[in-house]
């Protein structure tokens, strides 16, 4: 939070009706009290003074993540004018369209990150930072954007999202008063919108914590496990087998790294398209053993150039998976549906949202 050096924060209290403040402004005569103009804020913020302040900074940005009946209220007061500027801002379905847009805008701008697009590492991002909730400790999960910090940044799942957080903080910078955690999981829809995806339904309301609500490490997939390994991964977050099947249908973007995960290569033809090609390549590809230095992973035997891991082939070995598999190759609207409903789920993992289900809203794409 960014405050004027003259002032100090100090909340008052709420009431049933809902959140209130009132702003004390203090300058050289006293203090002036300030009611402010919008009618749902009445009291709840008082500024006292404090040490000199800087004549360079003109704006205060104060009460960072309020939470508004799903949304975000922010205050920006004139540091120069204490009895100046005030205005409350509550973002709008508008004010996000416009992150979503230039998030759009940055996806075809910079298109040197692997096969011409940022957008699958963005869906990776968004994924792993919402991917750690755990439902019996309400811990992890997409609120807080914990990844910011060591060692969540550094834990072996998550080697390679530093290129998709450096990629959205000109984003942050254009839109100060968006939290990290809203502003990755916002990204993640723009990802899938994108790249020829589902209409990803999504809403604000998340806020961002310090290191000390870092995840530990070992709560999003391995690799190199089997069935019983995704199922206690995804159970612990309170997915279904087929959920587990669609979540995995992610893969249908991008490529895995050898300095990252120690793999190597896109899962299907077009990493760059979000298509349901990764489960008719799983279901009519023959895959086979890649003879290699690295670690188990396995090749299509037609071209030797598309690579699955064993977690993906799991999804086929497993009568319980297996037949989501086979409907998503085959029906692809199947196969957007139902990872729709999933990935909505997974970015609204342990989110404490005061509005329902109905103030999801849905971003435009770009033409």
């Amino acid at each position: 939070m960014l405050l004027p050096r003259r002032t100090v924060l100090r909340p008052l209290g709420f009431s049933p009706s809902g959140l209130h403040f009132r702003l004390c402004l203090h300058n050289q005569a006293g203090f002036v009290f300030t009611q402010t103009k919008a009618y749902i804020f009445k009291r709840g913020f008082t500024i006292a003074p404090s040490s000199a302040s800087s004549p360079h900074s003109k704006w205060a940005l104060l009460g960072a993540g309020v939470a508004l009946a799903g949304t975000s209220a922010f205050l920006f007061m004139s540091e120069e004018k204490f009895g100046g500027i005030q205005t409350i801002f509550v973002p709008s379905k508008e004010d996000y369209q416009n992150v979503y847009n230039e998030i759009a805008r940055l996806l075809i701008e910079m298109d040197e990150y692997d096969d011409g697009s940022y957008g699958p590492v963005l869906l990776r991002l968004s994924w792993h930072t919402s991917g750690t909730y755990d439902k019996t400790t309400g811990t992890g999960g997409s609120n807080g954007a914990t990844m910011r910090f060591a060692p969540e940044s550094d834990h072996g799942a998550n080697l390679g999202l530093v290129h998709a957080r450096e990629f959205l903080e000109p984003v942050r910078k254009m839109f100060p008063w968006i939290t990290y955690s809203d502003l990755w999981t916002l990204a993640g829809v723009a990802a899938v919108q994108e790249l020829g995806g589902p209409t990803i339904p999504w809403r604000p309301g998340r806020q961002d914590a310090d290191s000390t609500a870092c995840p530990p490490d070992g709560r999003l997939p391995i690799p190199s496990k089997g069935p019983p390994h995704l199922r206690a991964i995804f159970y612990r977050m309170g997915f279904n087998d087929r959920e587990i099947v669609a979540l995995s249908g992610a893969h249908a973007l991008g490529r895995a790294h050898t300095d990252r995960t120690g793999y190597e290569g896109p899962w299907d033809f077009s990493p760059t398209v979000f298509t349901n090609e990764f489960f008719r390549l799983l279901v009519e590809e023959e895959w086979l053993k890649r003879e290699w230095d690295g670690p188990l992973q396995y090749t299509d035997k037609t071209t030797k150039t598309l690579m699955m891991l064993p977690t993906d082939m799991a999804l086929i070995e497993d009568a319980e998976f297996k037949p989501h598999v086979e409907r998503y190759a085959r029906d692809s609207d199947v196969f957007f549906q139902e990872f729709t409903d999933a990935f909505v789920k997974l970015l609204e993992l342990g989110v404490p949202f005061k509005g329902q289900g109905r103030d999801r809203w849905v971003f435009e794409r770009s033409e």
